[in-house]
């Protein structure tokens, strides 16, 4: 007894300390809404700000963040912060949509490549829902899987049989693809190699060199895909629609 008394001694002051962090982010957050209703945005920025880097990445976070950062006419960033709400809630409509807003003020007008019907269709389906349901379904369509399976097998009438036989097929589809579309939002959070343009204006260049040759334009708000990480002081980006250049790593930010 008295060892379960230490050991609860012990954690104490840790769990205390969490609980008052867990709090004061609370709170940060309740301030950053009400500063934003006040119209305060520099002001609901900063508590934003501080409670994404205190306590955990949250779709709606981001998604204040960037109203907060669109009101105040910082376009990149908004773009910036509702790609990031998208990662964590893709299929979002509110997200969605004022990301569509925030990219219709930027110079660059984005033109997306041309994809088959069924990829579109699939990646639709995917965003429908964020990682964590996703996992949920894979979980409890595979339950459903081994129940069917037992009952085709360990059935004595032909209909439950039948029945357990359709049901184990479909339920193995589903958690088939439920884990393939966890694993794709998994993929997304943890590789992330997209990026916007966070300057006015930037220059690609062919090489990661400030001499190389001038290729193409790119403003403020662009996102871009990072396709190679390991040169210092430059990353390689490319465009849409294949194009590839060479920029200083400070004028992007990965989302």
């Amino acid at each position: 007894m008295k060892f379960v008394i230490y050991i609860l001694l012990f954690f104490l002051p840790s769990f205390a300390v969490a609980q008052e962090a867990a709090g004061k982010a609370g709170a940060t957050k309740t301030l950053g809404d009400s500063l934003y209703i006040a119209n305060d945005y520099a002001g609901a920025i900063a508590a934003y700000e501080e409670v994404i880097a205190t306590q955990r990445e949250a779709a709606d976070l981001y998604y204040n963040l960037g109203n907060a950062y669109y009101k105040n006419d910082e376009i990149a960033k908004s773009i910036l912060n509702y790609e990031r709400a998208l990662l964590l809630a893709p299929g979002d409509d509110d997200i969605n949509f004022n990301l569509t807003l925030a990219q219709s003020k930027i110079v660059d007008k984005l033109s997306e490549p041309y994809r088959i019907f069924f990829a579109v269709w699939i990646e639709n389906v995917i965003n429908l829902f964020a990682i964590d349901t996703w996992a949920v379904a894979a979980i409890v369509a595979f339950i459903i899987f081994l129940a069917a399976v037992l009952l085709f097998l360990f059935s004595n009438r032909m209909g439950l049989r039948k029945s357990g036989f359709i049901v184990a097929l479909l339920s193995l589809v589903i958690t088939i693809f439920a884990n393939v579309a966890a694993w794709h939002h998994y993929n997304k959070l943890t590789n992330r190699t997209a990026a916007i343009v966070m300057q006015p204006s930037v220059t690609a260049k062919s090489t990661p060199d400030n001499s190389g040759t001038d290729l193409f334009v790119i403003h403020e708000g662009r996102k871009v895909n990072i396709t190679d990480d390991t040169m210092r002081g430059w990353k390689e980006i490319e465009l849409e629609d294949g194009t590839i250049g060479w920029v200083p790593a400070d004028v992007i930010e990965k989302i």
